[in-house]
């Protein structure tokens, strides 16, 4: 079998290539490898399961279940909540593992299984791959009588997640504005109940799940209708939500986008300030942009650089104990309080340094300037080759010799098609794009694939 996680979890198109059949599968895999411990202890395992709004989550979620109930498993079933929701109650109920279905910012005829290990975790490659062995040996586990597993409701998943959110934060959001967009998604009920009891006020759009508009023209992919309604009512800022509600990006009080470096730049500081940012350090991608470097490296914070995926941010962050990393989509990662990208905490931690510091967004995200990132996908291209073959390899010393410290030169392999991706970043539109589009010329000279 071909490698069938991908970064984050099992997607595909639901009821063609994740199925019914696929859903009971993967969850009777998945049983004995993260309930290896309690099997061994002589107790069923435990595991979370739950779901954003999307429709096929409905048949996904009990196939899952079955699935898991059918191995000895008990579930308790959380229903609609967010993804770090999903995490957080893993650790919350002691749980031994968790799995939530979700295709995140993806439309609503996608969807995923993503499992979570004990205290809410990711899966590392090794359990992965020990799920897929068990997959491909068809030997599920097969109790009978009172051994089989009971499903639970788990009445109160919300109301736990909400009050965890409350407890993380350093000041209240009193005589604040904000403008939610939930994306039709999974933040839909938990993300206003979080920001109205911390005292803002609180006004909510794309907060209408019917099952298949998610994501839908609103939340972190389509911003828009959140800067509009911003201007609007003149809020103080407003937040975007994805439909698993993992990532969290902002708009200011003007109406501008707030992406995830400015907000990363913007914790980073608040961190720092209350001494709380460990080794001074922020863990980040390498597509971060050059101007939030910049700016860290002027604030006196150093950063560690991974490769494209949240879980490689939470690798990195893992290696060196840091409580603060993320991605520029805005998947940003408090350890001290998550173990995974939460959108919903993200955005009761910006507005509550609005609120701290009296300062409007627009000035807290001025502590770094963006500079122009241009990116050109070379397709049709020998992507194994890109790291060494030397005329690539020298074009791309050269664009660097030229941008010198005011630029940045990125060479990354697609994980899944035939393209390399050349991002240029240097101080003005123009220089950026001239820069990307001689390399990629270059690229597509030397690696093209031939028929």
């Amino acid at each position: 079998m071909s490698r069938l996680f991908g970064t984050d979890g099992v997607r595909g198109l639901a009821n063609d290539v994740l199925t019914v059949e696929m859903s009971v599968q993967l969850a009777q895999a998945a049983a004995p490898v993260l309930g290896a411990d309690a099997l061994a202890a002589g107790r069923r395992p435990v595991a979370v399961v739950a779901r954003d709004p999307r429709i096929s989550g409905q048949f996904i979620a009990a196939a899952v279940i079955a699935g898991l109930a059918s191995s000895g498993v008990d579930v308790h079933d959380a229903g609609v909540v967010p993804t770090p929701a999903a995490a957080f109650l893993v650790g919350d109920l002691d749980a031994d593992f968790g799995v939530m279905i979700s295709a995140s910012h993806n439309p609503a005829p996608d969807n995923g299984i993503k499992f979570l290990a004990r205290g809410g975790e990711k899966l590392t490659d090794e359990q992965e791959d020990e799920i897929i062995q068990h997959l491909e040996s068809e030997h599920p586990l097969r109790p009978t009588g009172a051994e089989v597993g009971r499903v639970r409701t788990f009445s109160d998943a919300e109301d736990r997640y909400v009050v965890h959110l409350l407890q993380t934060l350093p000041h209240r959001l009193d005589g604040l504005t904000v403008v939610l967009d939930c994306a039709h998604g999974a933040a839909s009920g938990c993300s206003p109940d979080a920001f109205r009891d911390a005292g803002a006020q609180v006004i909510v759009i794309g907060a209408e799940p019917d099952g298949l508009n998610i994501n839908e023209g609103v939340g972190s992919t389509h911003l828009e209708k959140l800067q509009a309604a911003v201007k609007e009512h003149g809020a103080d800022l407003g937040i975007a939500h994805d439909g698993d509600a993992d990532r969290c990006l902002a708009v200011d009080e003007h109406g501008e986008i707030v992406d995830g470096d400015q907000i990363m730049g913007i914790m980073a500081l608040a961190l720092k300030d209350r001494g709380q940012l460990k080794e001074d350090t922020l863990v980040v991608t390498v597509m971060s942009n050059l101007g939030l470097k910049l700016a860290m490296r002027g604030a006196g914070i150093e950063l560690v650089e991974t490769q494209v995926g949240d879980r490689y941010v939470l690798a990195g962050m893992r290696l060196g104990e840091y409580s603060l990393g993320g991605e520029q989509s805005g998947h940003v990662i408090f350890s001290d309080h998550a173990t995974t990208g939460d959108g919903v905490l993200t955005g009761l931690q910006i507005a509550a340094r609005v609120a701290e510091t009296g300062t409007p967004l627009s000035q807290l995200a001025a502590v770094m300037t963006r500079l122009p990132q241009v990116l050109v996908n070379v397709r049709g291209v020998d992507k194994s080759r890109a790291a060494e073959d030397a005329a690539v390899q020298s074009a791309v010393r050269e664009a660097e010799a030229r941008l010198g410290e005011t630029g940045r030169v990125l060479l990354r392999p697609s994980g899944t098609e035939p393209v390399v991706r050349v991002m240029v970043e240097a101080p003005d539109e123009e220089t950026a794009r001239r820069e990307a589009e001689a390399l990629a010329e270059v690229v597509q000279r030397e690696l093209r694939l031939h028929d």
